[in-house]
């Protein structure tokens, strides 16, 4: 076994476990069976919620405090992530413009604004760093970007020349922009986005999103309205027209205002957080390759964390057992992705709650069973 590599690489059980007592409790689970396992523990994600933690923890990192202001302007602190080089800063919009930081009345994408992602990201541009990786899900807003860019420097002026509040209401106001204090300092952009969507029109930012986020239909068709009209004043200034790249319409228009603004890079977030961890050389005699999320769905075919890992280990041959909270898709489907064996952590008699509660010791359990099975082929080896 000491010959043969494993490597442990799962996704957050969410609400139970993060991404490294994930691989923690696989790993205790193996190594029961074979205690002299050679394993390797790479907790991912896949651009979600705490994506910027698990880069910086991967990569040795520290974390940046800094003040912001929120989706309706209160100050709050933000984190991000740093390389030990300086290097590189992660980041979510999230934790500055995420819907979850406002209460239930405060929620309205018309009067909501990124200006505060813009904050971290000019903090970590006045230190340095050469490449930003923004994860841009959970946003409260629908403003295109015009917060991020109004922290930047730009000014969105409305036809009498004065300045415009960065919100989504405002968008439609819009008239000229200003880029004369715009911070000059040019550095690579990378944004995790697994959404597809244009920026406005019935596939939109606002009649796909906005309603979640606490808009009215009538406060929907006048943001869809906004998003148009604002992308025909940027595509003006810029020279250029992002408005039907696919992603532009995420986050509420964060991914256009990333790329008109900012000349970032949309990349889907697994493919990306794998880019950053080198996962192809985590590779290197790899024998067998363990994975896992809470749960295991349609969605995971599409781009989630077990889909990148079962494309990657399937073009090195290298076998993948998946395990989930929850399994809900056609199994065949998976195989058809590469992967050699799924398996759920509780039996179909116990309920969600207390799977969740249990989840560490239902993954060591469950690991240790089918290692048992899989693993075997590898003694004496």
């Amino acid at each position: 076994m000491n010959k043969n590599k494993i490597l442990i690489a799962c996704d957050k059980f969410k609400g139970s476990l993060s991404a490294l007592e994930a691989c923690q409790a696989i790993e205790m689970g193996i190594k029961i069976a074979f205690p002299e396992a050679q394993t390797v523990l790479l907790p991912l994600a896949d651009g979600g919620e705490g994506t910027f933690k698990i880069l910086t923890e991967a990569l040795r990192g520290s974390l940046q405090k800094v003040k912001v202001r929120n989706p309706v302007f209160q100050p709050i602190q933000s984190s991000w992530g740093i390389t030990a080089d300086g290097e590189i800063a992660f980041m979510e919009m999230a934790q500055a413009s995420g819907l979850l930081l406002l209460s239930d009345y405060q929620r309205n994408p018309t009067y909501t604004t990124t200006l505060g992602t813009g904050e971290m990201m000019l903090d970590a541009i006045q230190k340095g760093v050469k490449k930003i990786v923004l994860g841009i899900g959970g946003s409260a807003t629908n403003d295109a970007g015009m917060g991020m860019a109004v922290a930047l420097g730009y000014q969105f002026l409305d036809k009498n020349g004065k300045r415009l509040l960065p919100i989504g209401k405002s968008l439609l106001e819009v008239e000229k922009i200003d880029d004369t204090h715009v911070v000059k300092d040019k550095i690579a952009i990378e944004v995790a986005c697994d959404v597809e969507n244009p920026l406005y029109g019935e596939n939109g930012a606002a009649y796909v999103y906005a309603k979640q986020k606490g808009a009215s239909q009538e406060d929907i068709e006048y943001l869809d309205k906004g998003l148009k009209h604002f992308s025909q004043k940027v595509s003006e200034f810029i020279g250029k027209d992002y408005s039907q790249v696919a992603g532009a319409g995420a986050a509420g228009g964060l991914g256009f205002g990333l790329m008109a603004f900012c000349n970032a890079q949309l990349i889907s977030g697994i493919d990306l957080v794998m880019k950053e961890l080198d996962f192809d050389k985590h590779l290197l005699d790899t024998k067998i390759i363990f994975t896992g999320e809470g749960k295991i769905d349609t969605q995971t075919l599409q781009g989630k964390t077990v889909a990148g890992v079962i494309k990657k280990a399937k073009n090195n041959q290298i076998p993948v057992i998946a395990l989930c909270g929850k399994l809900e898709t056609n199994i065949e489907n998976l195989k058809k992705l590469g992967l050699t064996h799924v398996d759920v952590i509780a039996d179909d008699l116990m309920n969600t709650e207390d799977a969740m509660k249990y989840a560490f010791k239902l993954l060591i359990e469950k690991s240790n069973q089918v290692s048992q099975i899989f693993l075997n082929s590898f003694q004496g080896n």
